[in-house]
């Protein structure tokens, strides 16, 4: 079965690619999907977090990332899975209000589509992580390594250092 993991991935956090991973042993091929969301202001272009979510991915030696793909889409969701003859999506929940929010969205995809949508639990050790959070730290000189892959947070860094101080 080929499952999409969609989202903005701006940046991509360890718990991302944890997800990505564990959701690449369950099925025979993952895309994880890069999209826009017009309600979060992007550090990263798409074609840099494609880069950054791939080099990351090549950096865990997981073998199970042979199997994931990832693309980048700026329209309605179910168009692309319908285009690609993806049926079904997986999405990682860190809490109840991940679920709160992604419930109506995969009640609607279903409806619209048939597509049906898994969710992983978040592993515990990155419940709090997210990209919003990793990106308020590091704008104001915190430290965010451990919580995104090296290579991302050393672009994080970078980016900000290039904008100068908050």
């Amino acid at each position: 079965m080929r499952v999409c993991c969609p989202g903005s991935f701006d940046p991509v956090t360890n718990g991302h690619l944890d997800i990505f991973t564990r959701a690449a042993r369950n099925f025979d091929e993952v895309t994880v999907l890069v999209t826009y969301n017009p309600n979060k202001s992007g550090l990263f272009t798409a074609e840099e977090r494609i880069g950054l979510i791939r080099e990351a991915l090549d950096a865990t030696g997981a073998p199970e990332a042979e199997r994931i793909t990832i693309d980048t889409w700026d329209s309605l969701l179910v168009t692309y899975l319908e285009e690609h003859d993806i049926t079904a999506m997986v999405k990682g929940l860190r809490s109840s209000l991940d679920y709160e929010y992604e419930l109506p969205m995969a009640q609607m995809n279903q409806r619209l589509t048939g597509v049906e949508t898994f969710f992983l639990l978040t592993d515990p050790k990155y419940g709090y992580v997210s990209s919003t959070i990793c990106k308020e730290v590091a704008k104001y000189g915190g430290d965010v390594h451990g919580l995104l892959p090296e290579n991302v947070a050393a672009a994080v860094t970078a980016k900000y250092a290039e904008q100068g101080p908050a």
